[in-house]
């Protein structure tokens, strides 16, 4: 049973930063695409980044609205994906849950950014 439980989030001042965790079982982020995705109150939920796959490359690909600011990684030992989030903005805020395979979720993590 593929289990998926984040972390990390919280209050935060803009232009501050904060790294959410994502901790896989049941699945090795090693071997899975693994995403983050974000839902801010009234909006559709979407996509921040993702990454691949050793087997697909390990390529990492960010919304336009994060590039160079967030950055995906994975922690094959402790089968953990993080998501660094630097200069954070008020946008940012939002309930971030991480994805695997395109089928599995977990419950999401809220950060808030204050201005």
């Amino acid at each position: 049973q593929v289990q998926l439980v984040e972390f990390g989030g919280g209050l935060v001042q803009a232009g501050g930063s904060l790294r959410l965790s994502c901790a896989a079982s049941g699945t090795s982020v090693r071997y899975d695409d693994i995403a983050w995705y974000r839902q801010a109150p009234g909006k559709q939920r979407e996509g921040v980044a993702r990454i691949f796959s050793e087997s697909r490359g390990g390529t990492t690909i960010y919304a336009d609205s994060v590039k160079g600011r967030f950055t995906v990684s994975r922690n094959n030992v402790d089968n953990i994906v993080y998501l660094e989030m630097n200069n954070v903005k008020p946008e940012d805020t939002g309930l971030y849950y991480c994805n695997a395979g395109e089928h599995y979720w977990g419950k999401g993590t809220q950060v808030t950014v204050s201005s």
